[in-house]
């Protein structure tokens, strides 16, 4: 920060965690409000852009995608938003996390599986199972002869 309480792109940038190229992006994207010019060539942010940098950031983390960031922030700019609407934003990419999870974690058993199918010897390709586990998109299991033996 300068001593007018202005900061340069790079210390907004560095302040917020953000590369300077984020900072023209979101500008160019409306998220962030065009800072003040002094001279020719400089630009001063203010804290106002530091604080929504942080959130749209932040708001990015949590899942959002920058058209929701936008409705979020028109939100907060608008009279007679309540925090029940803002509630229902948040519900709902909650919902949409969960389903993500749930998605996430059934990739994870099916990866398990294939990785189970696979032998830790060093049996050529054409012997190998992994091959298997995508064509008829059955799960990968191994035979029950060789779960006893610990191979496939």
């Amino acid at each position: 920060m300068q001593d007018d309480g202005s900061f340069t792109i790079g210390r907004l940038a560095a302040a917020a965690g953000v590369g300077i190229q984020t900072v023209r992006f979101y500008e160019r994207r409306g998220l962030l409000a065009q800072p003040r010019r002094v001279g020719a060539a400089y630009r001063h942010y203010t804290t106002d852009h530091l604080t929504r940098l942080r959130f749209i950031r932040k708001a990015q983390n949590l899942g959002f995608s920058l058209k929701e960031i936008r409705t979020l922030l028109d939100m907060s700019a608008a009279t007679g938003t309540t925090c029940a609407d803002v509630k229902i934003k948040a519900d709902r990419k909650a919902e949409q996390v969960a389903a993500k999870i749930t998605d996430l974690q059934r990739m994870k058993r099916a990866l398990e599986e294939l990785s189970k199918a696979c032998s830790v010897d060093r049996r050529a390709m054409q012997r190998c199972r992994t091959l298997e586990c995508f064509d008829d998109g059955s799960p990968c299991r191994q035979p029950e002869q060789n779960r006893k033996r610990g191979t496939s």
